[in-house]
């Protein structure tokens, strides 16, 4: 089944495909093709072929790396609007970690030729590829600096302030993260136990800082947040 013309209205708000013309992105929508995942659903698992790249459309999907004993290490939580499976797309190698729906998710999926074919005749997205590839890399530098210099608290409020800025939406109690996370998914992202980040969210709780409910973290003091954010500097409500 293909997508509808609201496909390209879609794609102009995903920042990979923001900067083509309305036609570029009207042929590109032609080549897209709808999938439905269930919640918990496993969209690819690390070791799979990376035949295509996936748009979504509606829903979040986990990034995560799994070991033998069934550890995870949360690499990253997408919404809507957000993509991934570049990086199989084009080195031709077998997906790096695995893509699981987090709820039900709509997702729009590019065939790998397709996709390869659009970068070539398109020098102008490539260099946009270029620079989203960057970003990711150079986020992926951060979190592995973070996790081997910064303290638990420190770490857990740079997390919930990326989760608002890229996740969140104002509404008059605060910044309301957009995606429902429990504390161990939380404890994931920076590497550290559920226990540890149960104690340090209770803490903020008491203290104000933030509110979290059926899943919901609002952060009601962003800018509290943001000082303790902020290695070696003292908190100073």
């Amino acid at each position: 089944m293909r997508p509808s013309s609201t496909t390209s209205v879609l794609l102009a708000n995903v920042t990979l495909f923001a900067g083509l013309s309305a036609s570029d992105r009207a042929a590109l929508s032609a080549a897209l093709r709808r999938r439905q995942f269930a919640k918990d659903e496993v969209i690819f698992q690390k070791g799979d072929p990376g035949e295509a790249l996936c748009i979504i459309a509606a829903g979040t999907v986990k990034i995560v790396l799994s070991s033998a004993e069934g550890k995870e290490i949360l690499l990253a939580l997408l919404g809507t609007g957000d993509f991934f499976g570049e990086l199989s797309l084009l080195d031709g190698e077998p997906r790096s970690a695995d893509a699981v729906a987090q709820d039900d998710c709509r997702l729009l999926l590019l065939r790998r030729e397709d996709f390869l074919g659009f970068v070539r005749g398109h020098p102008q997205f490539a260099e946009s590829l270029l620079r989203v590839l960057a970003r990711r890399l150079r986020a992926t530098d951060d979190i592995v600096d973070e996790a081997a210099f910064l303290d638990l608290p420190t770490r857990l409020a740079r997390l919930l302030l990326r989760l608002a800025r890229t996740h969140g939406r104002q509404e008059r109690d605060g910044l309301v993260v957009g995606m429902r996370l429990t504390h161990g998914e939380v404890a994931s992202m920076i590497g550290s136990s559920r226990e540890s980040v149960n104690r340090c969210l209770k803490q903020w709780e008491r203290e104000g800082l933030i509110a979290y409910h059926g899943g919901l973290l609002t952060l009601r003091r962003p800018d509290a947040l943001r000082e303790r954010s902020v290695p070696g500097e003292e908190t100073k409500d």
